[in-house]
């Protein structure tokens, strides 16, 4: 039962511009922030930065030190060069594979001269069928040494090249691994936080510092899942942050993260400041409105004067009535009662 509270006088519903907004809480980041890896593993050497310090795209910030890729490296130089002088120095082994390629070529080509006039001496019954079969056997030996040592040239010749190369691919990648050990900046930025000191080790499971742009921010927006279909990029937000109490900030809806955070049954929303405030820093917490719906001149009324099942109590009892949108303290009436009808506040 509901029934009138006599010590109310009651109110009428007046017009008035009325805005729906979504709640969400804010926290304020750089923009494009990261954290620094390392991609192997070492000591801190050096710190080349500190906290607070500005920094530019391929500038270094640490030196891990690590004494492994340097011989690497050396070795890997070593084994190139024994290739390199193997496939073209002065003891290289298709000198000496070239050299017997030669002999053989001689041989073949005088073996295959005598047997050629030893046969048409023979096909004119000249000379001895001994003899004839001597020339032959010596001219088709000579012809195979010959397709021997030619198959071993183009093997081995094909073999150090291979080495060669695979020489250079391994001394090119202990330079990459030895630059590995300088940790450089991704962007033009700032260095918010660095977690490891001088002559501690390094993993490339922890990070060593914090950094992201450094005169741009967002903020950060966990928005409830019963709220995230009423958002859209470029919708108006309103900021207010607990450093900044008695200023409220404009900003638009940038990015909508469209994966829930199982946790907190949350979504992520970004936002962009229309004019950031002077001073920022990351972390600096609030809150959000988020302008989703807005119209002028619209009948509301006090949520406090609507029932538990969206009636209002008027001078007729209670009357139905078709809601608009809403927001933390005012409705919109679309229909059953006017700016004249006084209505009063229900109780149980």
């Amino acid at each position: 039962m509901v029934s009138c509270n006599h010590n109310d006088e009651g109110i009428t519903p007046e017009k008035t511009t009325l805005v729906e907004s979504v709640y969400a809480s804010a926290l304020v980041q750089p923009d494009s922030l990261y954290e620094v890896y390392s991609s192997v593993t070492g000591i801190l050497d050096k710190q080349l930065v500190e906290e607070g310090d500005t920094v530019s795209k391929g500038q270094p910030l640490f030196q891990i030190f690590n004494k492994m890729p340097e011989l690497n490296r050396e070795n890997a130089r070593l084994n190139l060069q024994l290739a390199q002088e193997e496939f073209s120095g002065n003891a290289a082994v298709l000198d000496g594979l070239e050299k017997e390629l030669h002999t053989a070529k001689l041989k073949f080509h005088n073996d295959s001269i005598n047997f050629m006039r030893q046969k048409r001496l023979w096909e004119q019954q000249i000379g001895s069928n001994a003899e004839y079969d001597n020339r032959k056997l010596q001219y088709e030996s000579s012809h195979n040494n010959l397709q021997v040592l030619q198959n071993s040239y183009a093997r081995t010749k094909n073999d150090l090249q291979t080495r060669m190369q695979q020489a250079k691919n391994n001394y090119q990648t202990a330079i990459v691994n030895t630059g590995d050990f300088t940790i450089t900046s991704k962007i033009n930025g700032k260095i918010y936080a660095i977690h490891k000191n001088e002559g501690e080790i390094i993993t490339a499971q922890q990070p060593l510092a914090s950094m992201g742009k450094s005169a741009v921010f967002i903020v950060e927006l966990l928005v409830d899942e019963v709220d995230i279909v009423a958002l859209k990029k470029g919708q108006n937000v309103l900021i207010t942050l607990d450093a900044y109490s008695n200023t409220v900030f404009e900003g638009k809806i940038d990015k909508i993260y469209p994966q829930k955070d199982e946790r907190t049954q949350t979504f992520k929303v970004d936002a962009v400041f229309n004019q950031m405030p002077q001073v920022l820093y990351p972390g600096l917490a609030g809150e959000a409105n988020i302008i989703v719906a807005q119209k002028e001149n619209v009948l509301t009324i006090p949520l406090e004067y609507l029932t538990d099942d969206n009636m209002i109590m008027t001078d007729d009892g209670l009357q139905e009535v078709i809601l608009g949108i809403r927001n933390l303290k005012k409705v919109e009436i679309l229909s059953g009662i006017d700016e004249h009808t006084k209505i009063y506040k229900p109780e149980p």
